[in-house]
């Protein structure tokens, strides 16, 4: 059983090395156009936009007093 076990593993990480896997797109748009009274810190002082967007966030820095750095609205539908 777990030669079974560890076959099974190894064609699943397999299958998402290879061109099978869907690579990560990045943001929508429309899931960083939040209100600045409504965004929710996702960085630290002084954070890049390549830095903010490698964690999955959005930057708008357009808008003082406000997190520049945030986090992006929630897709409220599930996609497959």
């Amino acid at each position: 059983m777990e030669a079974r076990a560890l076959w099974l593993l190894l064609l699943v990480l397999a299958l998402g090395s290879s061109g099978w896997a869907e690579e990560y797109i990045g943001l929508l748009e429309s899931q960083c156009v939040v209100p600045g009274s409504e965004r929710v810190n996702c960085g630290y002082p002084a954070i890049s936009q390549e830095d903010c967007s490698n964690r999955g966030c959005c930057f708008d820095s357009k808008t003082p007093g406000v997190p520049w750095c945030f986090k992006p609205l929630q897709e409220t539908e599930c996609t497959f």
